[in-house]
């Protein structure tokens, strides 16, 4: 059985939220939230690639301790401008 375009968002939109950390839940959750119905079927398996990180990882390619696989560094830099955005207005 295939999985709907909605269904898609609604699964992606649940991981972005519950990842483990609440650190990487208020970095993806309020990105996904904003931008995921506006990604390109492309840009959405990128994404797909990046939930499969575990969440040090993750932490550690947003605060340039290391780096992320070219799959998924160009939607992370997006992820931390964003992140970062909302950390300024805070």
């Amino acid at each position: 059985m295939t999985e709907t375009a909605d269904a898609r968002l609604k699964r992606m939109k649940m991981r972005s939220w519950r990842r483990g950390t609440k650190e990487m839940d208020l970095v993806l959750g309020p990105w996904a939230d904003a931008h995921l119905e506006a990604l390109s079927p492309a840009q959405l398996d990128e994404y797909e690639l990046l939930l499969e990180e575990n969440d040090q990882d993750l932490m550690a390619f947003i605060f340039g301790q290391a780096r992320p696989a070219p799959a998924i560094a160009p939607l992370l830099d997006q992820i931390t401008l964003f992140a970062r955005d909302r950390l300024r207005k805070v």
